[in-house]
């Protein structure tokens, strides 16, 4: 059965689209079949995979205005395992074409319905707001991953998150669970982050994954080559981690021993 994870956090530059693509890489390396589907209009996670944006025919946005089926969108990446539903800018028009029509939130699952025997995994990035994009995908998942940047701003608004989170499960989507939370950009000279990360594991103990995510120069310079951070340079400490949180994922762990 195919597990549907929205990777989501109301408050940008917390590394959604660093944790969607480097994710689903590391899945994919470990030999799953994946789907990313990039549900955010800046289309970093379909440029971060080196998909040319102007040679696509048909992108989420027709998923979900049109009603296309996720099958005919679907693009091959270089990553043996791996296929991205790509996205351009047009997306940030479905928001405002959605509005009046009817059962909107479900159009997204609607288009996945299609591609639940084909994949291990449909990983999903999401835009940082509490849109129609975001509710599409939080009511096509079945869990949730937060990732969430080690500074106070960022913690701040995970409360926010949550209760949205609850809305939609009351509302939409009553399945889905809270994956887990990933800390990103710890930097360990910085005495701050341990505190931010030290009270996220308080609060929220098992679901904390135990791997964190450093500061790291090659998650910050692959995309500008088009590719994940494992493909860039694979021994760096920013591709080890993700490979660790893949692991930890597969196992269904979180927390903190």
């Amino acid at each position: 059965m195919v597990r549907i994870i929205a990777v989501a956090n109301q408050k940008g530059g917390v590394g959604k689209t660093t944790t969607s693509v480097n994710l689903a890489t590391s899945l994919a390396v470990s030999e799953r079949s994946v789907l990313l589907v990039d549900m955010d209009p800046q289309a970093n996670a379909t440029s971060g995979l080196g998909v040319d944006t102007k040679e696509l025919s048909k992108t989420v946005y027709d998923c979900l205005v049109h009603g296309t089926k996720i099958e005919e969108v679907i693009v091959q990446t270089t990553i043996p395992g791996l296929s991205v539903a790509p996205a351009t800018a047009d997306l940030v028009g479905a928001e405002v074409e959605l509005v009046s029509v009817p059962d909107r939130e479900v159009m997204l699952k609607n288009a996945l319905q299609g591609i639940h025997d084909r994949f291990d995994y449909v990983v999903l990035d999401c835009p940082p707001a509490l849109g129609l994009l975001t509710i599409n995908a939080l009511t096509a998942a079945s869990s949730v991953l937060v990732p969430l940047q080690c500074e106070y701003y960022a913690m701040e608004g995970l409360g926010r998150l949550m209760a949205n989170v609850e809305r939609v499960q009351q509302s939409l989507n009553p399945a889905l669970e809270l994956e887990g939370i990933v800390l990103t950009m710890f930097d360990s000279r910085n005495s701050l982050s341990g505190q931010v990360a030290n009270e996220i594991r308080a609060h929220f103990k098992e679901k904390v994954y135990r791997t964190v995510i450093p500061r790291n120069v090659a998650l910050a310079e692959a995309p500008s080559f088009g590719r994940p951070a494992l493909l860039y340079n694979a021994a760096s400490t920013g591709s080890q981690a993700y490979l660790q949180l893949a692991k930890e994922f597969l196992n269904g762990k979180t927390g903190s021993r």
